[in-house]
This record gives structure tokens, sequence and C-alpha cells, in this order.
């Protein structure tokens, strides 16, 4: 019986009968790879292979590699390969990252405009970025874009383009997609009319809105767009544009559960001192409403500024302070934030925050991570709350020269007993010398 041809790419050259078949071992099977490696046709790979290994190259490989031969060249233009892009546009003199070409962006409006779904522009300090990220969203006008987000690398170069221009470009994208879902334009000259643009073309789809520091946005232009986007599960916004109103509007019948609530405190005019301050009772319509909702507060203020918060039950999640904050401030968190998951105080000064410490670990039952820099804390009280969390505290990240030896523990004895209470082998932080 005759044996069937192998085809080229399976064909192994055989040996004559006359010498002595060697045994199969390290180097056969090296030799035999070698051989299919060879003669293997990568050309000949299946579309979804190429198509999986190029969405792991950077645009610029992805496009050289186009050009090895036709098949390669077909799986490039693929719609599945563009449904997420980020442009990278920055001023190459100055910039430290990457930038998309010039070239290859024309042919992204030109072929793939209406493949874009997930798109994400990141630029670098400069105007000049900012405009030509503006300038290519004015050209998407055939597309249907789900996940849009600006991005600044360094200070906000979108504040720096002007508001028309801006606007402008973006509700093009607004009016012509009509099937966004999740937005992140912080930093950006938006306004309200931008914003009734948006609620008017995408309120069925629109689930993720990020403007923290918007400062055209009023408390109107939010609440507007509370009060159409029924579906809308994550907000980020400055506090300024908090209001009772946009709390109920979150909170109302035909609105989902809200899931993700970020709020950044920072003062809006030099000196200021005083807030407006969110009644307790929609606090309370809210969490009846969205009960897992993660409400989290970065604040940026000075210690006089913070006196009006925290004077009632605020549902907060997680807190964040970027500035030094007082032992009296820290006392009322531990009274009124029962939901408290996280906290982060990255300064308070010279005041041992013993009393502070325990009272939060003794009210916020549902505290998993603290993280504590440039202030003061005894070993003795450190180690009482971090026995009265227990395990519970997954994230504890406190630096080294917080902890203030006493009577009862060293710093060489602290992390033996914090250990023994969390479970696991437990240091403090050290900062690196260079």
């Amino acid at each position: 019986m005759k044996r069937n041809n192998l085809s080229v790419g399976n064909k192994v050259v055989q040996s004559s009968p006359a010498v002595k078949q060697p045994k199969l071992g390290f180097y056969s099977s090296l030799s035999q790879t070698h051989t299919y490696t060879v003669l293997l046709d990568w050309g000949s790979l299946p579309h979804y292979v190429v198509l999986r290994i190029f969405q792991y190259l950077p645009l610029m490989d992805r496009a050289w590699a186009s050009s090895v031969c036709r098949r390669w060249n077909e799986v490039f233009h693929i719609p599945d390969l563009w449904r997420k892009f980020e442009f990278e546009l920055n001023k190459s003199a100055t910039s430290n990252f990457n930038c998309t070409h010039p070239a290859l962006i024309q042919q992204i409006i030109k072929k793939h405009a209406a493949h874009l779904q997930y798109v994400s522009f990141k630029v670098d300090s400069s105007t000049e970025s900012a405009e030509a990220a503006c300038d290519i969203l004015s050209q998407l006008v055939n597309c249907s874009i789900q996940t849009l987000g600006l991005i600044s690398t360094a200070k906000p170069s979108f504040m720096n383009v002007s508001k028309s221009h801006f606007v402008s470009a973006l509700t093009v994208v607004f009016v012509n997609s009509k099937s966004l879902s999740s937005i992140k334009i912080e930093d950006t000259p938006v306004d309200d009319p931008s914003l009734k643009i948006l609620v008017a073309n995408n309120s069925d789809t629109l689930r993720c809105l990020k403007m923290s520091s918007c400062p055209h946005v009023s408390s109107d232009g939010i609440l507007c767009v509370a009060d159409h986007c029924q579906g809308l599960r994550e907000l980020a916004l400055n506090y300024y544009m908090l209001s009772d109103e946009l709390l109920l509007a979150l909170s109302s019948e035909t609105h989902v559960n809200l899931e993700h609530l970020r709020i950044d405190v920072v003062s809006e005019n030099p000196g200021q001192i005083k807030f407006l301050s969110v009644k307790k009772q929609s606090w309370d319509v809210l969490i009846k409403h969205s009960p897992g909702v993660n409400v989290v507060m970065y604040f940026f203020l000075y210690e006089e500024e913070l006196e009006t918060f925290f004077k009632e039950e605020t549902p907060v999640t997680h807190l964040y302070f970027g500035r030094s904050i007082s032992k009296a401030v820290l006392g009322r968190i531990g009274l009124n934030c029962p939901r408290l998951i996280e906290l982060v105080v990255c300064a308070n000064g010279l005041q041992a925050l013993d009393n502070e410490l325990i009272c939060i670990a003794e009210h916020c039952k549902n505290l998993t991570a603290l993280g504590l820099s440039e202030c003061e804390v005894s070993c003795s009280a450190f180690i009482e709350f971090v026995r009265l969390c227990g395990r519970r505290l997954t994230q504890l990240s406190i630096m080294e020269e917080v902890l203030i030896p006493d009577d009862d523990y060293s710093l060489d004895e602290i992390h033996a007993e914090v250990s023994k209470y969390l479970g696991r082998v437990w240091f403090p932080d050290v900062m690196p010398l260079w």
C-alpha cells in the first residue's frame, strides 16, 4: 500500500534506510522542531490568530506588520481591531511618551472612524496637543463611540483651548454617536449647553460621567443630566455641583441604583471658608434608594476650610485628605461616618491622633483600609486600633515616622503585635533614602 504524500507544511525529510536511525532524544526533537518552523507558512495563519496577535502590538508595530503580506494587511483593516483606540498627542520636543503619527491619524479617520467604539485622547501639557485632539474629535462624524476619555498627562491642557473650539468639537461626538455610555471629560471647558446636547442624544445609554474640575458646568447643568439619564450608575463631580436636588434626582423611582459617586472638594475661591452643606435627609434618601453606593470624597482644603463637613451623619465610604486635617474633624469622622471603608490622611501635624483613631475603629465597623503619613500616633494607640479592627483591615499603609514609641511598645516590637491581630506579617512603610 502506498503512503499518502504529506503536504509541504508537514513534510519531514526521511533518512535513507541504509543509515542507522539514531534514538530520539533532545537534539533530534530540536531538529524536528526547527524543520517545522522553517517550513511553516506564516501567511497561511487563520485571520483570527493574526488578529489576536495584532491586538497585543503597539500601533506602529501593527502598521509595520501589516506590510509583511496581503493577508496580514487584510487583518490590519478588520473592524474588530479598531473598536478600541488611544490617540497620543504631544510636542515631541517636550514630551516623554509616544505620539500617534499624523498619517496614521488620517488613515484612521478616513477608513476606521465608523468602527471606533472605545476612544481616548492622551495629551501632554501643551495647548497644541489639546487643539489637535479637538481637531480629531470634530472629524468623527460617522462614528458610534460608546466610551470617550480625554486625559491630560500634566496640567489640564484642555482648559487652555478656546472654549468655543472645544465645545464645538465635543458636540460633534455627542450628536453623532447616540450610544455614549461612558464619558471622562475632567479638567475641560465643557459647559451646560453641551451637556444638554449630550442628554438629548444619549440619555438612554449614558451609564458613567466623570467631569470633576469643569468650571463652566453649574449645579443646574449636572442636575439636567441626572433628571434625564435614568441609567446613570457612576458620577464624578466637584462639590460645588452637589445639591439636595441632585441627590433627590439620583434617587427617583425611575432611576437605576447609583453605584459610585465621587466628589472632589476644592476651594473655588482663594480664602473660601464656608461651603454649602447637603442635608442629612437628602443623603438618607440616596442611601435608601442605592444602599450599595460608594461615596468617595477627595479633600484638598486647609484645616479652617473643613469646618462645614461631618457635623451630621454622612454616608461617605472612602475619604482622602490631600492636606492637613485637624483632630476635631477626625473626631467627627469617627462619630458621623458609619459607612466608612477607607481613610487616607496625608498630614495632620504634631498632635497625636490616638483618641480619634480609636473612635474610628469603634464606630466605623466597615473600615478595611487605612493610610497615614506626616502625622503622629503612639504605638500603644495604634496597636489598640488594629486590635479593634482585627483581620478586616486588608490594607494598612503607615509610614514608620508616624508611629511614636511609648512606655509599652518600641518600633522594634510593634510589627509583631500588629501582625498578630491582622493574621499576617506586617511592617510599617519606610521612606527610601536616595
